[in-house]
């Protein structure tokens, strides 16, 4: 099926739903379906939710702020309470399902206190290959994708976005701060708030693609491969050793292996098991 197909399937299937709740995250899949729902069905018949946690940066809730506006999007932020869930801070390989479960709670009462008849998430044909629990959650709380239902693959998508002129077609994927946590161990806020420095400093320095991720004390720096000449060349890898160490890490390394999305599910193939 053509990539326009699949938009006019998306199109359709959103008439369909009539009013909708979008789980909003400023990424690039959530932001196109909240931009065609509205086109679809109209400012009134749709509802961006964004769900607001330590997990969650200042500069990404930012960004949610700004482009909800410029699609002419009602917004409200929820405040979840994934932190309160003793399952969700112990870190499990499920603890994906426990963050969406508590969002999608907040979003049924929402979704039930202003009249709109379906909750949508902004998963994709291809997020189907990656370990993702969230989905499971998903599932069991009656949210729909319309993306995956359309067949849109996140390169589709990309794509479409570029052609409706939205500014995130080329946004790097974002997963939530506590991404950068290795399973088993906890998620704290002191933990969140230096990954959150830490990415902030990488990004200022023009590493638009970055990841730290946080070992105790150590900082493992992960970018494009293409970038790793720049890091650690001098004066920068100076720069960034300091800045780091004064967010509070003791060690600053850099994988060599370079960034990959989603490189803390490598270990649940020896690790841990996916139940």
């Amino acid at each position: 099926m053509s990539t326009q197909a699949k938009y006019e399937r998306l199109c359709e299937t959103l008439r369909q739903m009539g009013r909708v709740v979008i789980a909003f995250s400023a990424g690039v899949d959530s932001t196109f379906l909240l931009k065609v729902a509205r086109d679809t069905l109209g400012p009134d018949a749709v509802l961006a939710c964004t769900g607001v946690s330590p997990s969650l940066a200042e500069a990404e809730l930012q960004s949610v702020r700004d482009l909800a506006t410029k699609i002419g999007a009602r917004l409200r932020l929820v405040e979840t309470k994934e932190m309160d869930n003793p399952n969700y801070v112990e870190n499990s390989p499920k603890r994906c399902y426990f963050c969406k479960s508590d969002l999608y709670s907040h979003l049924k009462a929402v979704a039930a206190e202003e009249g709109f008849e379906v909750i949508c998430s902004g998963a994709n044909f291809d997020d189907q290959g990656d370990y993702r629990p969230g989905m499971d959650a998903a599932k069991e709380f009656g949210v729909r994708a319309p993306l995956l239902e359309a067949g849109l693959t996140k390169e589709e998508i990309r794509v479409l976005s570029r052609e409706i002129g939205l500014p995130t077609w080329d946004k790097p994927a974002l997963a939530c701060l506590s991404s950068r946590i290795p399973y088993g161990t906890p998620v704290t806020m002191p933990s969140l708030k230096q990954i959150e420095e830490a990415e902030g400093f990488l990004r200022q320095k023009g590493f638009r693609i970055c990841r730290v991720r946080h070992h105790g004390n150590v900082a493992r720096i992960e970018v494009p491969v293409a970038d790793l000449p720049r890091l650690v060349s001098e004066p920068l890898r100076a720069e960034v050793a300091a800045a780091l160490k004064g967010f509070g890490y003791a060690y600053v390394a850099v994988d060599l292996v370079g960034f990959r999305s989603g490189s803390g599910n490598e270990v649940l193939k020896t690790t841990f098991t996916k139940a």
